[in-house]
């Protein structure tokens, strides 16, 4: 798919500089603490975790800026801040300094997605969800591209390499911001005005923070999203420690990830069109993750070539899952967002995927690890179970906003 010149291919060219520096950072980063800054691995571990949590506080807000005085403006301020913030990491030499400065990085973060969605939405055009796709086709190719870029680093492993890799990564934020710049201005949107000057001002203010059902949709969904973790967490573990399939295999394996998602993540949103077919494709998602979980659990014990053979199935089939889950979850982020409030409720999302990131670690290793076989098979219950229920909590969501149209057409 190749994008016409104009705003939707500018995006997308910044996108993919800044998930390059991301590929480089998440490389090379855990590497450049411990070997370069002299941090032990738990004062990493503990650090980030502590940037994990500081990170959720930071979406909502973001996005009801970026609602109040244009995404593009409010993005670009955030590049900036994110870029200055990762720099500094090559000045870090103690550990509270580490936690401060890494804190920093991952508030912007979480801000600037919670303002790159009212940004994606305004030049997505009539198909939001198949533009967000390539996006995220996108951005994996630009995250494989900066993986391999981090591995000649490691390579090298002395710390002008390393602070190289930082400084690149910081760079990527700079060059992203250039990039924005030459999109069009995007006019804030405005809040619904009190119907009289004696009312209160209209719960749109903190919308998202009142809207149950789509509370749900999010928690659902950000239930889905600890998916995103078991290639890259909990498969890595399960063939050195329990499997008999050659270590060489996790490699191959997060290439399979990438060159599917690549490839696949657009064709993956032709079916996604409206609220009720994300539902769907949510309730499809969580049995393929099911079913791949279950291939993959199923190699413990077995020869290393059967092994490695139901390992690759199951991340094929696990990548499947992957693809549809990533389209419903974008378009359910667009269908179920009032115009108005497209940041605040981008920045719920954000909110609710980091926190399924900061305990998927933990979480993945107590079901897949710790309790086997029986683990995987019991986690992809979870994420089935979770897929059945998205489309009653949709059906709610639609439900609760029809109504709300209703009385706010009455009281007109």
């Amino acid at each position: 798919m190749l994008l016409e010149r104009g705003p939707r291919r500018t995006l997308a060219l910044a996108t993919f500089i800044s998930m390059i520096g991301n590929g480089l950072f998440m490389t090379g980063a855990a590497l450049f603490f411990t070997r370069s800054v002299g941090l032990s691995v738990t004062q990493v571990g503990l650090a980030m975790g502590v940037a994990a949590l500081v990170g959720l506080v930071a979406g909502v807000p973001a996005g009801r800026v970026a609602d109040r005085h244009g995404p593009r403006e409010t993005y670009l301020v955030i590049q900036c801040v994110q870029a200055a913030a990762m720099a500094a990491l090559v000045l870090v030499h103690s550990f509270w300094a580490f936690v401060l400065t890494i804190s920093l990085t991952q508030f912007a973060a979480s801000a600037g997605a919670a303002a790159r969605g009212p940004l994606t939405r305004g030049f997505a055009g009539p198909n939001p969800t198949k533009y967000r796709s390539y996006l995220r086709a996108t951005a994996n190719l630009a995250g494989a591209c900066g993986a391999v870029m981090a591995g000649v680093v490691v390579q090298v492993d002395t710390r002008g390499a390393y602070v190289a890799l930082i400084l690149a990564n910081a760079l990527s934020f700079l060059l992203c911001a250039a990039i924005v710049t030459r999109l069009p201005h995007l006019p804030p949107v405005r809040e619904p005005e009190p119907i009289s000057a004696s009312e209160a001002p209209p719960a749109s203010q903190w919308g998202v923070l009142k809207d149950l059902p789509y509370t749900v949709v999010t928690a659902l969904d950000s239930l889905l999203s600890l998916q995103g973790h078991v290639l890259v967490f909990a498969l890595p573990l399960w063939i050195v420690g329990h499997s008999q399939a050659p270590h060489w295999l996790i490699g191959a394996c997060g290439v399979v990830n990438t060159l599917m998602v690549v490839a696949f993540q657009v064709r993956a949103s032709r079916g996604v069109v409206d609220n009720a077919s994300a539902g769907r494709g949510a309730v499809r998602s969580g049995v393929a993750f099911l079913l791949g979980m279950a291939a993959i659990a199923a190699a413990a014990g077995m020869p290393g070539s059967l092994a490695a053979v139901l390992i690759v199935a199951g991340v094929v089939v696990h990548t499947i899952g992957e693809l549809w889950h990533a389209a419903a979850s974008f378009e359910l982020s667009f269908g179920l967002a009032p115009a108005q409030a497209q940041g605040q409720y981008s920045g719920l999302q954000a909110t609710g995927t980091g926190l399924a990131s900061s305990l998927a670690p933990s979480v993945l290793a107590l079901f897949c690890i710790t309790w086997g076989v029986p683990g995987w098979l019991a986690l992809g219950g979870v994420f089935v179970l979770a897929g059945l229920a998205m489309p009653y909590a949709v059906r709610w969501a639609e439900q609760s906003r029809a109504a709300a149209a209703g009385q706010d057409a009455v009281l007109a």
